[in-house]
């Protein structure tokens, strides 16, 4: 038997053949922006573009970030999804202005590098709480206590600085990029993303993220967030979350006045089955919710009851409470603007006030149609009326009566019906009952 022998060529066009997949593809940095309040939409995002960069075996993964804080359990997932990673994660507060406040100081603590673009603020971690319009001290120290025993474990755990990363949760402390450094809280400053990635090459990380990062010379491999988690976030926005509610049930409510237009039912259905969508997704308080419910059903009341407009009245306050009670929150990123409150309730009020004002009216309104419409009317008597003639009466021919003489070509007012009879008299002779020709 031949032995073959390979030439060097055949024997690297081998070992490329079998390096590992992992090798290869370790080459790339991806990069995610979180930008605005930290909800359940950016917890999925960051847990799903972390799995895809494990998937990938990217080099590390960068998270620039840009938030005010936001939901707790949303947080907790994020850092969850951090800890768990097999692939470096760096949380880069940039660009210059931009904060990384409350919950984001605690992903910030979590992750193995931190970076901060020079202007850039963290801190203010202080804990709020959502949903609850009192807490009392002993509650509040215990959520006090549970923050701050998470922040020191984060920060222990990647050799940051304890003390500091307490103190905004206890005291609300901030600091600036070159402040946060200094003082041990972040790693690095970087002027761009660019310089953040030569600092990081060579820095060390857990064994099972790899133990090194490496990221000379890789490819910067950007990931925006897809159509679908667009409109949930979007959709997981309190204000727009609200006027679906309202517009779903303005919907429903013109379908219920002028059955069989079909449109406003289905569109009035569809906006209210993506408001009870965005509200769970958001810190809702029911008794806001039911307020709400309470005035729009009030409105619809008001259709069939006609209570002289106290239904209409009782709906507005409901209203109004009903959205200042829907999203409690200390945050302003968490709650409705008032800018969208007075404009929907004062749109609903009038809208409303005008509907009922017309039905009163069209309720208070001498009838012009039928028989009832006749009586006050005018006409001309075309022949003599001596006890019974006949009369021209709202362009037609009627058969009269009279408790007075009255001589052909006489105007004549309708005092009365009786069956197909009209009874009438002299125009001008007594009080005259209704309007005129």
């Amino acid at each position: 038997m031949k032995r073959v022998f390979l030439g060097p060529a055949a024997w690297l066009l081998v070992a490329v053949t079998l390096l590992p997949a992992t090798l290869l593809a370790a080459r790339v940095a991806q990069v995610i922006r979180i930008e605005g309040a930290i909800g359940p939409v950016p917890a999925r995002f960051v847990a799903r573009e972390i799995k895809a960069a494990e998937r990938d075996s990217a080099s590390c993964l960068v998270i620039e970030i840009d938030t005010p804080g936001g939901l707790d359990t949303s947080m907790r997932e994020m850092i969850q999804a951090i800890l768990a990673s097999k692939v470096p994660v760096v949380v880069y507060v940039c660009p210059g202005g931009a904060r990384c406040a409350s919950a984001g100081v605690f992903i910030a603590m979590s992750a193995d590098v931190v970076a901060m673009a020079p202007g850039t603020s963290i801190g203010a971690a202080h804990p709020v709480t959502i949903g609850q319009s009192e807490v009392n001290e002993e509650t509040m120290d215990k959520i006090v206590n549970d923050s701050a025993s998470y922040i020191r474990s984060l920060a222990s755990k990647k050799g940051r600085n304890q003390d500091w990363a307490e103190k905004t949760v206890r005291e609300s402390a901030t600091a600036t990029a070159e402040e946060a450094r200094d003082l041990g809280a972040v790693d690095l400053i970087s002027d761009s993303l660019d310089d953040l990635l030569k600092a990081v090459d060579g820095r060390q990380v857990e064994p099972a993220k790899g133990g090194r990062i490496n990221t000379a010379g890789v490819q910067v491999k950007r990931i925006e967030m897809g159509t679908r988690y667009k409109i949930l976030g979007i959709l997981s926005d309190p204000n727009v979350a609200y006027m679906l509610l309202i517009l779903g049930f303005y919907g429903l409510f013109f379908e219920l006045s002028n059955p069989g237009s079909i449109l406003p039912g289905v569109v009035g259905a569809i906006f209210l089955i993506l408001a009870f969508f965005s509200f769970q997704m958001l810190p809702i308080n029911y008794a806001g919710l039911l307020l709400i419910l309470l005035a729009l059903g009030m409105f619809v009341l008001e259709i069939k009851v006609h209570s002289a407009g106290l239904l209409t009245i009782g709906g507005i306050v409901s209203m109004f409470l009903g959205s200042l009670m829907l999203i409690e929150s200390p945050g302003p990123f968490l709650r409705i603007s008032y800018k969208v409150i007075i404009p929907a309730v004062l749109t609903t009020a009038a809208f409303f006030i005008f509907a009922v004002g017309a039905g009163l009216r069209a309720q208070l309104k001498k009838p012009t149609t039928g028989s009832e419409g006749l009586v006050g009317e005018r006409g001309v008597a075309q022949t003599d009326i001596d006890g019974t003639g006949q009369a021209f009466v709202h362009g037609e021919l009627w058969t009269v009566s009279s408790n007075e003489r009255i001589a052909k070509g006489d105007e004549v007012t309708v005092v009365s019906i009786e069956g197909l009879r009209l009874q009438v008299r002299r125009t001008g002779s007594g009080e005259e009952p209704g309007r005129g020709a």
